[in-house]
């Protein structure tokens, strides 16, 4: 089964708990706090491997977690950072955000990595908040929570060369012929249902040529699969990202022309900049009768548009040594194809409102205080140590929260959220 769209949640580790711990060591009185950090969560990353032509690996399993940060000790010990995770993609996939629909990465070169969700910091131990009034602080970071995501990876196949053609035109079996293969083969439509892929050697036509050509057979398209119809979307997707388009047109067909015809309007409806790319029509089944009496008008209409052409069987396998050199000759040398068809990838980069900024809103009876630095102050503080959340309190009058709150009309006993903690308000605290 080809897999070429998959949805998955993906969730970093959190950081490790700072410690609150004191020196306990004979002849050292007071001996202060040395209550060391938590480590940093792992971060999970998608990786382009090249090995990879599908999301095979993502058609089961679909939470993915990195490893959490180890908690801060006695004696200033940090927690160990967790491992991260390394997801691996073909060339070609596009990352979106599964809620927004927003674009976050087109990732099409060799190598090519993106920090898909970040890993929570490790909070800071009791030995960071000695002062010269408080050298006794019980007070401790708690580890921010890793950042957790929901993607939509979609793949957009990268080949040298693409089959397009009717249904029942032969693209099958001309890659079969080309390659060793092995599409399903039936003598009716829609046989195939996804993109088959195939390798072809030149060196079988030139034994100087070492260049070795992807090739992937296309499911068979149909008038009006530009905005939908039968595979549609699934189908043009993968188009766009081959070097070079080998239309395939049943010269046996009751009206050839007009077969090629409706690809290339398909096509057109689809991005234009498709006609515009390196293209070699190959007329099929000249092994028929009515492909050997079709064969010289339709020669005829591509040498007046000036598009190369070249009439073969793919069934009996005529043509296919001059099919194999007109591929020679139209793709790009062999250090050309070892880059990605495109430049080097996209990634995203949003610039977000600076660390401080909040917003105060209503949320089904309650108040929700969002922010990047509050919320992560929320999530670091333990609420059942006194002085954590005294000093969580003065954190939101610091920040302008409490101000901002107040204007919302907030009173004693209304709930407010930040981040996934829920208080209670005191407006007297």
């Amino acid at each position: 089964m080809f897999l070429d769209e998959v949805t998955i949640t993906v969730t970093a580790g959190n950081g490790g708990d700072g410690a609150a711990s004191f020196r306990r060591e004979a002849h050292v009185p007071r001996g202060g706090p040395d209550g060391g950090d938590g480590g940093r969560g792992g971060s999970i990353y998608l990786v382009v491997d090249a090995g990879e032509t599908m999301l095979r690996d993502y058609r089961f399993k679909h939470q993915f977690r990195a490893g959490h940060g180890g908690r801060g000790e006695g004696s200033k010990r940090h927690g160990k950072a967790g491992l991260n995770l390394q997801l691996k993609v073909p060339p070609g996939t596009v990352v979106r955000d599964a809620r927004s629909g927003d674009l976050l990465a087109d990732l099409v070169s060799r190598e090519q990595s993106l920090m898909i969700a970040r890993g929570g910091r490790g909070g800071l131990g009791n030995v960071h908040f000695a002062t010269s009034i408080n050298r006794a602080p019980t007070h401790s970071q708690k580890g921010e929570p890793g950042e957790e995501r929901r993607i939509q990876l979609e793949l957009r196949l990268i080949a040298d060369v693409g089959l397009v053609g009717l249904p029942n035109a032969g693209k099958s079996t001309l890659l079969a012929a080309l390659s060793a293969a092995n599409p399903a083969i039936a003598s009716y439509p829609f046989t195939t249902l996804s993109p088959n892929l195939g390798v072809l050697d030149l060196a079988v036509a030139d034994p100087a040529d070492e260049r070795r050509v992807t090739i992937a057979d296309m499911p068979g398209l149909i008038e009006g699969a530009s905005a939908g119809a039968g595979l549609g979307h699934a189908f043009l997707r993968h188009v766009s990202r081959n070097r070079l388009l080998g239309h395939v047109v049943d010269l046996a067909s009751a009206d050839p022309e007009r077969d090629y015809q409706v690809i290339r309007d398909e096509l057109e409806a689809h991005d234009p900049k498709l006609l515009d790319k390196v293209s070699l029509v190959i007329g099929n089944k000249i092994d028929l009768p009515a492909g050997v009496e079709n064969r010289a008008a339709f020669a005829k209409r591509r040498a007046k548009d000036g598009i190369p052409f070249v009439a073969i069987s793919a069934d009996a396998g005529t043509g296919i040594d001059k099919l194999i050199a007109s591929l020679a000759q139209l793709l790009p040398d062999a250090a050309t194809l070892a880059k990605p068809t495109e430049p080097a990838g996209v990634v995203i980069h949003r610039f977000e409102a600076g660390p401080d900024a909040f917003e105060v809103t209503r949320e089904d009876g309650a108040y929700r205080v969002a922010g990047r630095r509050i919320e992560r102050l929320a999530a670091q503080t333990n609420f059942d140590n006194p002085e954590s959340a005294d000093r969580f309190q003065r954190d939101l009058a610091r920040l302008g929260v409490e101000r901002e709150l107040a204007k919302a009309g907030v009173v004693s006993g209304d709930i407010v959220r930040i981040g996934k903690v829920e208080l209670e308000w005191d407006a007297d605290a």
